[in-house]
């Protein structure tokens, strides 16, 4: 890097661009390669100064550090460039330190945030995957305890600082100089000094002052053990303490990632005032039908943050009508551009039957978010004639891949009249979720009103061995109507016989009928060959059916009781 050749340069230019497309905080890099430049190339520059005239060493920094300048320059606007010229928008639930309206409030809040990271550090007892609304109380007066830790943070830095600066002219101390520009430059733009950011704590953004806090770490232990030698057991003591306790940290941590309930049970137990631990482990019970569980949880993140909208929301899904209606407002009011809470809103206004509020709430749904498709079904299942059709369309155009939509739109098409389009649309469903439910059911319907016996024969076995394959082998009620219809298969004069114990005649036989089609399903396939041919019916209307005669085959009712089944 410091050669007179510029790859070395260009290289950790792009490594600082990578890294800042993985977290802004990695062009930080770039601003600190130049300061230690700075630091190493002091004494010749210092000359160049005094002496008014270009040396070698002094040249080559200038044309690295206006490499670095640039692309730094670059990098940032670039990265603004990516944000559309303005920096991201935060709400308080986000950070509420910094949406506060005291100006002391946020500076020492911010203060004491910067020793908290500093901690974290040090000792890493307290970590949590979300620091936001309430984590941290905010520091509110000069008498807080906390100012305490505060103040000896930054006394700390001042004299890590002075040390720094110092060692600027001396050059005793490069490990030093390296771990403050580690610990303090990629924190900078974290720090809420230049610009807001959104989060309270972020584990994430300690990453690279980690490293310069382990070469302050390890170059101090290395002076202890040069200047105190007689302490040397004990500084390896030290040592092999710390790498103890951080092994079993580390281990401890990795058991907590093992699944969303051990993370979200994890940050309860360190942060229990955190209102989004609580919306998180409610939303989790709420998965898992726990309904009770959830609503409690739910009930203390909005004791925690009462204008919490996603757990009004939320809460509403899971409460009886009037309250719902009470959180589903609550929600709207404390931001009004929640387009759930909308939704649900409406929902509950249909299932009421106030279809003037439902198509309202509705209405306002879809111009906060106008891809919304939930919405538009719901609509679409109010209106009537052509518009639901239209408002179908504009479902599947937002959604292509929903075979829920699709079905639906199928459907309607159907019961327009319009088969051939509704059994396009269903075999689209099916291409894309192959044993989806409400497509196979629609498709049987119209195959079996056009006759084609053989294709519903077909997609009913399909339909059952993929279930089976996927439940492992679970044996479903539909699966007798299967095996009875493979009875007839093999066979021929049973199926005969079915037909003609199933035939329904103007006029009277004299051959006992079967009730149902069920009694002979029970019959164990091992015993059809056992069978004795009946005997022949001697009544022509029963062998010759006249035309305008009503003939029910076993198939027949076989697939209309898999569809009841279904």
């Amino acid at each position: 890097f410091y050669s007179q050749q510029t790859a070395y340069v260009w290289s950790s230019v792009c490594l600082g661009a990578l890294s800042m497309l993985a977290k802004e905080t990695g062009v930080t890099v770039l601003a600190l390669n130049l300061l230690y430049d700075l630091c190493r190339s002091w004494h010749s520059i210092k000359r160049s100064i005094f002496e008014a005239k270009w040396n070698d060493d002094s040249r080559y920094f200038s044309k690295r550090a206006a490499a670095l300048l640039v692309s730094f320059s670059i990098l940032l606007v670039v990265r603004l460039a990516l944000l559309h010229g303005t920096l991201p928008n935060f709400s308080a639930q986000d950070n509420p330190a910094a949406f506060h309206p005291c100006f002391h409030v946020r500076l020492l809040t911010f203060c004491y945030l910067a020793a908290l990271n500093c901690w974290l550090l040090l000792c890493p007892a307290i970590l949590s995957h979300d620091w936001q609304m309430g984590s941290v109380p905010l520091v509110t007066s000069f008498t807080d305890t906390r100012n305490l830790a505060t103040c000896i943070f930054f006394g700390g830095c001042l004299v890590l600082t002075y040390k720094a600066f110092t060692d600027f002219e001396q050059q005793r101390h490069p490990p030093l100089v390296l771990g403050w520009m580690f610990l303090v430059l990629p924190f900078l733009p974290a720090s809420n000094l230049f610009v807001t950011v959104g989060f309270v704590v972020a584990e994430r953004v300690l990453y690279t002052p980690s490293v310069g806090w382990i070469i302050l770490v390890v170059y101090g232990m290395q002076v202890s053990w040069t200047a105190v030698p007689r302490r040397k057991s004990w500084i390896t003591t030290g040592v092999v303490l710390l790498f103890v306790l951080g092994c079993f940290r580390t281990v401890l941590r990795n058991n907590d990632w093992t699944s969303r309930e051990t993370l979200i049970k994890a940050g309860l137990r360190s942060l229990p005032y955190n209102a989004k631990m609580h919306y998180n482990f409610a939303n989790f019970l709420k998965d898992t039908s726990q309904p009770n569980l959830a609503v409690h949880h739910y009930q203390l993140a909005l004791w925690l943050w009462p204008g919490y909208a996603s757990a009004h929301n939320n809460l509403g899904t899971l409460t009886i009508d009037d309250q719902a209606e009470y959180h589903f407002l609550a929600a709207i009011n404390a931001q009004p551009g929640h387009v759930n809470a909308h939704y649900n809103l409406g929902r509950l206004y249909r299932r009421t039957n106030r279809t003037e509020q439902c198509i309202e709430m509705l209405r306002r749904c879809v111009s906060l978010d106008p891809a919304y498709a939930p919405a538009f079904r719901v609509l679409a299942r109010i209106a009537t004639g052509p518009a639901t059709g239209e408002l179908l369309r504009h479902v599947i155009h937002l959604q292509p891949r929903n075979p829920d939509a699709l079905a639906e739109y199928a459907y309607w098409l159907y019961k327009n009249g319009k088969w051939l389009p509704s059994l396009r649309y269903y075999f689209k469903a099916m291409e894309i979720f192959p044993s989806h439910k409400p497509s196979l059911i629609g498709t049987l319907r119209i195959l079996r009103s056009r006759g084609q016996w053989s294709r519903v024969h077909q997609l009913i076995i399909r339909w059952h061995l993929m279930l089976r394959a996927k439940r492992g082998g679970f044996i479903y009620r539909g699966d007798l109507y299967i095996r009875a219809w493979e009875l007839q298969s093999e066979s021929r004069q049973r199926t005969h016989q079915h037909q003609r114990n199933l035939c329904i005649s103007e006029n009277g036989c004299s051959r006992p009928r079967v009730a149902s089609v069920s009694v002979q399903l029970e019959q164990d396939s091992n015993k059809s060959e056992q069978l004795q041919r009946a005997p022949r019916c001697n009544v022509r209307a029963c062998r010759q059916p006249r035309k305008g005669k009503t003939r029910v085959t076993a198939p027949t009712l076989l697939v209309q009781n898999f569809l009841e089944t279904l």
